[in-house]
């Protein structure tokens, strides 16, 4: 079941590739590549974080809170984009060994859907977020927009002397 240390893998800083469909409700649609960066680091000794994501080339930011409910054992997450500066309706669910899914309700371009987003493939040194909606009742999912999470180098640390 979950804890408040499911996202401590997440920490630090990363590359990323951003792969979103052109029409997030079309399996059909085109899908948009753009790199991005992201920064993550833990409040409340775990049981929270968050992260900005700069992407330079599409001109905004996003950023995400993610705050571990101690009594429902559950997750919530959070995303706002500097773009409308709007917090969207949260996602909640929790991990099961190394992949987490959430769910949670939302509206797009004036439709309701069912929100889903899974984070899979962790490792010391990747990870992957994806979304998906569903108009039809979790019948069917359209997956519109993926990450591929890689862990960025550390700076090489010292100095020399002459």
């Amino acid at each position: 079941m979950s804890s408040a240390h499911d996202f401590d893998f997440f920490h630090g800083e990363w590359q990323v590739l951003n792969r979103r469909r052109t029409d997030f409700l079309d399996p059909d649609s085109d899908w948009e590549e753009f790199p991005a960066t992201n920064r993550c680091w833990s409040l409340f000794d775990g049981a929270a974080n968050i992260d900005e994501m700069d992407v330079p080339s599409q001109g905004w930011k996003g950023l995400t809170l993610r705050l571990f409910d101690q009594e429902t054992r559950e997750w919530s997450l959070n995303w706002s984009a500097s773009r409308t500066g709007r917090l969207f309706p949260p996602v909640i669910g929790y991990f099961v060994g190394r992949q987490g899914e959430f769910f949670g309700d939302d509206t797009h371009e004036g439709k309701d859907v069912r929100v889903r987003f899974v984070w899979s493939g962790i490792s010391e040194t990747t990870a992957r977020w994806d979304q998906a909606f569903s108009v039809d009742g979790e019948r069917t999912w359209v997956t519109n927009w993926v990450m591929d999470f890689t862990r960025r180098a550390a700076a090489a640390s010292g100095t020399t002397s002459a």
